[in-house]
């Protein structure tokens, strides 16, 4: 019964220093993480990755909405159109999505 006992108590010291060290390693992460959030290179690479992405996403739509044409139903191609006439119209100056073979 001694060693029950003493196991026991061994198994729940253990978890709690375990789980305080766990949870300061987690706050540390957590600092590290917000420090590296707000660090003005890595904001600045993420607004211009979200921008490129942006004007890749609006050339691939208007791509795809012109190669489409006819073959939707025409609630659909509605929809598409009032979307090509908020994005910004659709005419894009570049070859982009085009096969040249």
């Amino acid at each position: 019964m001694r060693y029950k006992v003493t196991f026991a108590l061994g198994l729940a010291l253990g978890y709690v220093l375990g789980t305080r060290a766990g949870r300061e390693r987690y706050e540390q992460l957590k600092k590290s993480a917000r420090e590296l959030a707000q660090n003005p290179a890595v904001r600045n690479a993420a607004e211009s990755a979200g921008q490129t992405g942006r004007v890749y996403a609006g050339k691939a739509f208007s791509v795809v909405s012109e190669k489409v044409g006819d073959a939707v139903p025409a609630s659909l191609a509605g929809r598409v159109r009032g979307l090509r006439d908020r994005v910004g119209g659709g005419g894009f100056e570049d070859d982009w999505g085009t096969s040249n073979t």
